[in-house]
């Protein structure tokens, strides 16, 4: 058409009516000569273009391109296409396959509301600008694989109800909130350098996702059957996301293949997949593995205490070495953390240093709120035969509880003494600290004050009861309170005494020592308080190996 005669064009166009097949294989269109080419073909009862098979193979579309509206009633074929600018294809209706396999798309390609009765193919195509196939359905097969989408790609309302092929790139965001996947049981392998949004996607389907991508947002999203979400790099949000079925994201170590080829993976630097939000999400039906949770968000997520943990997977942890609190340096004890505990930290006025700064926006909660998520993960890691990993969310649990507010003062008190004595029955070090003080402390006592100024000896007196027969009765003499110098009394033999007597305080055994009165008190005291360090102690250290 393009290298017609106005007379011959004419008379061509008068020959078309609404419904004919069309074949335009490799035409040049304007504008304009594209407007003149459907005027014809636009039925007057409905006012859209209406053509039966049309073939467009390789023709080059320069300027705006424009299909709004138009009925394909038999295959659509835009193979090798090219769109020198914006091409719309708005609410379009494909009634048998359409093909655009290969085409180009140098603006923006817009697909809105447009209805695939027949399979949609974009094998190949390059789509250079912005792509909108927002509230298109696919109710047959469609295949994306080799398309490269190099800016923003928006599927939001979106239906695909037959098998569908992602093995896709996107160099921008790919956008599929509130798209429906009713049959769709792959999707990928497909590479994302920004976001890919499945918000409040549906997938109907037993469903696997291999994606590499920046982040991966899932928010609101329902799996109504089993879904495995294979991915790389990703930051993945799954806010109050449902899952009706078993649920399992993995991290892969190794790129995506594609037809023997690895997937190009452009600026994707993050080393690993980390989950940041659970909130919302019901947990018992997800296993996560390899998976980094130092920014994850465990607050509000239902039936914790049933969340899998596999492979290898990392918790926030409280900061190392000595950190500064108000005036004092202070080490904080090692232990796994959630990150809604470091905002909490960082938030206060004194010792937040080395604690994670929450963003803007972001929830503070309180102790009180968190002791209950402590709580919970301990549950699972108890379930799951993980003792020493539970010990430290135990640990956490016992903290949150310590300075919430909603507990009196009297318990706060004695969790503070719990804390201080042997880190919650968790810390062995502090415990045996803690013994050897006050068992060095009693053997002072003992030496100083506790044992007598001397080894005490009997005095025996005889008395007469006639018949030449004497009774002989032995009346020990009373303990002496130690005196003279206080260096004096820090002897050798006076130490090995009361270490006798320490000794055996802390195994619950009387030495046989004789002492004064302040000594029998304080071997009662340390009959009571040393075998307690000492059980907290073991106990600490049962608590570190128990299987």
């Amino acid at each position: 058409m393009a290298h017609l005669n106005e007379s011959d064009r004419v008379a061509y166009l008068a020959t078309l009516s609404p419904g004919d097949d069309i074949d335009h294989r490799g035409t040049v269109f304007t504008g304009e000569l594209l407007s003149e080419l459907l005027s014809p073909l636009t039925d007057p009862a409905t006012g859209r273009p209406r053509l039966g098979n049309a073939r467009f193979d390789r023709a080059e579309f320069e300027g705006d391109t424009t299909f709004d509206g138009a009925q394909f009633a038999g295959t659509a074929s835009f193979v090798g296409a090219g769109f020198g600018n914006s091409a719309r294809f708005n609410g379009v209706e494909f009634g048998d396959e359409a093909h655009f396999e290969s085409a180009y798309f140098a603006g923006r390609s817009s697909f809105e509301r447009a209805e695939f009765h027949g399979g949609a193919w974009f094998v190949g195509a390059k789509l250079g600008g912005p792509a909108d196939f927002g509230g298109a359905k696919f109710n047959s097969d469609a295949s994306f694989v080799g398309a490269k989408f190099h800016r923003v790609a928006w599927f939001g309302g979106a239906a695909f109800h037959g098998d569908t092929w992602f093995r896709t790139e996107f160099r921008d965001d790919a956008v599929f909130v509130k798209a429906v996947f009713e049959h769709v049981s792959s999707m990928g392998p497909l590479a994302c350098t920004g976001t890919l949004d499945l918000s409040e996607a549906v997938f109907g389907a037993p469903v696997t996702i291999e994606v590499a991508a920046n982040a991966v947002h899932c928010r609101r999203t329902r799996w109504a059957s089993t879904a495995a979400l294979r991915l790389r790099h990703a930051a993945v949000d799954l806010t109050d996301a449902v899952l009706e079925h078993p649920v399992s994201i993995a991290a892969r170590s190794r790129p995506f293949t594609v037809a023997g080829e690895e997937l190009p993976e452009v600026d994707l630097d993050s080393p690993g997949v980390c989950v940041r939000s659970l909130r919302g999400v019901d947990a018992a039906h997800l296993v996560l593995s390899d998976i980094d949770l130092r920014d994850c968000r465990f607050a509000g997520t239902i039936h914790l205490d049933q969340l899998r943990l596999e492979g290898v997977y990392t918790l926030a942890c409280a900061p190392g070495g000595l950190r500064r609190r108000g005036m004092r340096l202070v080490r904080w004890t090692p232990r796994r953390t959630l990150v809604e505990e470091h905002h909490w930290r960082a938030v206060r006025t004194v010792d937040a240093d080395g604690w994670t700064t929450p963003l803007e926006g972001d929830e503070v909660l309180e102790p009180a709120a968190l002791a209950p998520v402590y709580r919970q993960l301990r549950k699972s890691f108890e379930d799951g035969k993980h003792e020493p990993g539970a010990a430290d969310f135990y640990y956490g649990e016992m903290e949150m509880r310590r300075h919430a507010d909603d507990i009196p003062w009297a318990e706060r008190s004695l969790l503070t003494a719990y804390w201080a004595v042997s880190g919650y029955g968790l810390r062995a070090s502090r415990a045996f600290t803690w013994l050897m003080a006050a068992m060095s402390a009693t053997v002072l006592a003992m030496m100083l004050w506790g044992l007598p100024q001397h080894d005490l000896k009997p005095t025996s007196t005889a008395t007469s009861t006639g018949s030449g027969r004497f009774v002989i009765t032995a009346v020990p003499s009373a303990p002496v309170n130690p005196r003279g110098p206080y260096g004096e009394r820090l002897s050798v033999d006076r130490f090995e005494k009361s270490l006798r007597v320490v000794i055996n305080s802390v195994v619950f055994r009387s030495s046989g020592q004789d002492l004064t009165t302040f000594g029998t008190y304080a071997e009662m005291a340390s009959r009571l308080t040393e075998p307690v360090l000492l059980g907290l102690g073991l106990l600490a250290i049962r608590n570190r190996v128990k299987r």
